[in-house]
């Protein structure tokens, strides 16, 4: 009888124990936000049996996985993806129409986080005048900060500029990328007079050095990649170390600017991930009294996306490498902070097209426009037909900026110079549509579309009239790929939650990438951000 009350007593007491490792805090210690550059939704399936199990698929199977997720706005670019991430919100409000755009105070073009006021941190060129004033809104990460009074730490970290700068928010403690020529993590004045010791002893350590002495082989053997095409395809670019787009990349003979050739491997990865290590520990984040939040943007998916396409090698080995560094990263915070401790998501900024060629050898259709003499030709017509050669300014993110003096004086309308043009752009191959952007409810496509292109509107910075392409068409490039699209191979991307108040499932119903930000608030109780027209995802869906 004794025994078994002994027995019992140690039952209860191992269960209370038990109960207490699971009990989830009443705020995450630490949040943190994981993009990926580039990533379209299909790239979760189309790896996963590579995939180990504590990268991508452990936020798959322990965690919550919005199946359905769109980009609501026209383009899909960089910065406005990160901005409508972390704003809950769209260029119409939250003013980052693209990652450059015409601007009609200075009459140029401007670049989404430049800032002349400030002056670069850590290195002694120009590459980080930066801060995030042309982005109209708070952020979610501004709202944390706001709402306890600044105790939380947020920081942004990227190999990109604007990735580090806009998640970060107006607020933040600080954001930190690469800068190619020097090797450097470096800041901007906006937030700090000088680099923390610990980032100048890694600076020091001239990581990106080590990683360019070594070659880029294929992580398993090169014909288990049977996800991909072959290697060496006629369409894909060059590395500047290659003679041809093939395994080994000799990174060593790379003769670019010094070391900008890092981010285009996938060791670009690895050493943020480093670094995203280093910062929560050396910045003690999730350590303290309110919740801290750190935002990571994995930038090489983007640049190796770029050069050699969503179908290659270089593709696949780059994203099962980030695999593994997202397995490390996440047993670091296990050991950091614990796992009900932390809240993170990951999700991507926008797609991506197949390079043509590709998709033309298998008869789909596909190609880019060479929109300089696109540009020409348009100018060539309104010349002959309206007598003006000036009445276009720029044509940027395929919008026409007009000279509204012109326009005014020569009582030429923005209709009249759009009909003038269509006539050519009918017979331009992998022309979809245009129109007089103000009055776009006017043109003739689906409502979904319309109802993107709306949200993509600010009068202040958007152009007169639009020119869209065909899906799988795209301005530029000869060779590689790029995206901006507002077809669902550039808006559907994947949108993963774990960790505190994350119970494991997964929904197909439609979310739109605003929706991250109010839900985020929601789960913290705290305002959403000013701009906010996303809704809270209902996990029990």
């Amino acid at each position: 009888m004794i025994k078994t009350i002994s027995f019992l007593l140690i039952l209860i007491t191992f269960q209370n124990i038990s109960a207490q490792q699971v009990v989830i805090p009443d705020k995450p210690k630490l949040i943190v936000g994981i993009v990926v550059d580039q990533m379209r939704y299909d790239f979760l399936y189309r790896y996963y049996a590579k995939y180990g199990e504590g990268g991508f698929k452990r936020l798959m199977t322990q965690g919550y996985n919005c199946k359905n997720v769109l980009f609501n706005y026209f383009p899909t670019y960089t910065g406005p993806g990160h901005a409508a991430i972390y704003t809950g919100s769209v260029p119409a409000i939250n003013g980052i129409v693209a990652n450059d755009w015409f601007e009609r105070e200075t009459n140029s073009v401007v670049y989404v986080t430049n800032d002349n006021n400030y002056k670069t941190i850590g290195s002694n060129n120009l590459a980080g005048g930066m801060s995030p004033y042309r982005m109209l809104t708070t952020t979610v990460t501004d709202q944390l900060r706001l709402s306890n009074n600044f105790q939380s730490k947020v920081i942004g970290i990227s190999l990109k500029d604007r990735g580090a700068i806009l998640p970060a928010g107006h607020t933040g403690n600080a954001a930190y990328w690469l800068e190619g020529q020097t090797g450097n993590w470096i800041t901007s004045s906006y937030y700090m007079n000088e680099l923390p010791k610990w980032v100048t002893e890694i600076n020091s350590e001239e990581q990106p050095k080590k990683y360019l002495s070594q070659n880029w082989n294929t992580l398993l053997p090169i014909e288990q990649y049977t996800e991909s095409t072959i290697d060496s395809i006629r369409y894909e670019s060059s590395l500047p170390s290659d003679t041809k787009p093939i395994f080994p990349h000799l990174l060593s003979d790379s003769t670019w600017v010094k070391y900008d050739l890092v981010k285009y491997t996938p060791f670009g990865n690895t050493l943020l991930k480093d670094f995203a290590i280093s910062t929560i520990k050396n910045e003690n984040l999730g350590k303290n009294s309110a919740s801290d939040f750190l935002s990571v943007s994995f930038s090489s998916t983007d640049y190796v996306g770029h050069l050699f396409g969503p179908n290659s090698i270089e593709a696949e080995d780059t994203y099962l490498r980030l695999d593994k560094d997202l397995a490390d990263f996440f047993s670091f915070l296990d050991s950091w902070v614990g796992k009900n401790n932390y809240l993170l998501f990951l999700t991507s900024d926008h797609g991506v097209a197949p390079i043509p060629g590709l998709a033309n050898d298998y008869c789909i259709p596909a190609g880019s426009i060479n929109e300089l003499a696109l540009l020409d030709s348009m100018k060539n017509i309104l010349s002959n037909t309206l007598g003006d050669t000036g009445i276009i300014l720029a044509y940027e993110n395929q919008q026409l900026y007009l000279d509204h003096y012109i326009l005014v004086h020569k009582n030429i309308s923005i209709e009249a110079v759009l009909k003038s043009i269509r006539p050519m752009l009918y017979r331009q191959k992998g022309y979809y549509n245009s129109f007089v952007i103000e009055d776009l409810n006017a043109a003739t496509m689906p409502d979904q579309l319309k109802s993107f292109l709306n949200n993509s509107y600010l009068p202040k910075r958007s152009g007169d009239i639009m020119i869209l392409y065909d899906p799988y068409w795209f301005g530029g490039r000869a060779k590689g790929t790029t995206h901006g699209a507002v077809f669902s191979y550039d808006t559907h991307v994947p949108l993963l939650w774990y960790g505190w108040e994350i119970k494991a499932g997964e929904s197909s119903h439609l979310q739109f990438i605003t929706d991250i930000a109010p839900t985020l608030s929601n789960l913290l109780n705290i305002q959403e951000p000013n701009g906010n027209i996303g809704t809270i995802i209902n996990f029990n869906k």
